[in-house]
């Protein structure tokens, strides 16, 4: 009995991001080529774009964009790819997102794990905490919990307190005057970090006064979930399947995007 012949089905799929974030990746995909003299191109600036958003926001994978774009897979690679890289030159650094910071009446700090697959050296990238590997970013939100910014990705071993202090943040956030509410992990950061009360042996109880300012401090920090839920809403951070040295341009990425789409980027 003869095999029905293999095809390719085809379906329609939305990519939750406005009209403004498409027009200006492509803008700045059109002014790359222009500027290196590239020749011609399989997909012209604005399909390479809504093909880089859909694999950054839905997770696309590089086989799907493939035979939805009808290209090669290695294409497809390489349009991401080089995209990605154009998109976290322009992300803010540190020192920027600190001078952003002082503008507010105050800014929230928070680590989040991105998981990723397992890789021969494990170990750095294992977290204790959350049970999985994966990489460490810090992520900083206004007092609505907008995100404001978020940090290169150092390995899920490191605690959330030393990849603050790696990357800057804390010296960057203090430097500028900005009050930061976060939670115990941060404890004994300095500067203009504020954290809970917390119990040791020389204090196993809490006043009632301090368990007031931890409830009020508590309320304030909740809020920071959410630029981690911006954040991890880019469906592609909800496991990286790619060499962890990738994240961090992955991430500025995002981070340069998501400002697009909020309408407040500066470059």
């Amino acid at each position: 009995m003869p095999q029905p012949e293999a095809s390719m089905l085809s379906y329609p799929a939305a990519i939750p991001l406005s009209n403004r974030t498409l027009a200006r990746l492509s803008e700045l995909i059109r002014a790359r080529r222009a500027e290196h003299r590239s020749r011609w191109r399989r997909l012209n600036p604005g399909q390479q774009a809504l093909l880089v958003l859909a694999h950054l926001r839905n997770g696309d994978t590089y086989a799907r964009l493939a035979a939805g774009f009808a290209i090669g897979t290695t294409t497809a690679w390489r349009y991401v790819r080089e995209s990605v890289d154009l998109l976290a030159a322009l992300a803010d650094d540190v020192q920027a997102a600190a001078l952003r910071a002082a503008r507010l009446a105050y800014a929230i700090l928070d680590g989040t794990l991105i998981a990723i697959d397992r890789i021969a050296d494990q170990k750095p990238y294992s977290s204790g905490k959350h049970k999985h590997h994966g990489v460490n970013v810090q992520v900083l939100a206004d007092p609505t919990g907008r995100l404001v910014w978020a940090s290169p990705a150092l390995p899920g071993a490191v605690h959330d307190l030393t990849a603050a202090r790696i990357v800057g943040l804390i010296d960057a956030l203090t430097a500028n005057g900005v009050m930061t509410f976060a939670d115990k992990g941060y404890q004994g950061a300095g500067g203009t970090i504020r954290t809970p009360f917390k119990r040791h042996r020389h204090r196993p109880r809490l006043s009632r006064g301090q368990k007031d300012v931890n409830w009020a401090h508590a309320r304030i920090r909740a809020l920071g979930e959410r630029a981690v839920a911006t954040l991890k809403a880019w469906k592609l951070l909800s496991k990286l399947r790619c060499c962890p040295h990738r994240a961090t341009p992955i991430v500025q990425a995002i981070l340069f995007l998501q400002a697009v789409e909020d309408h407040r980027w500066s470059r």
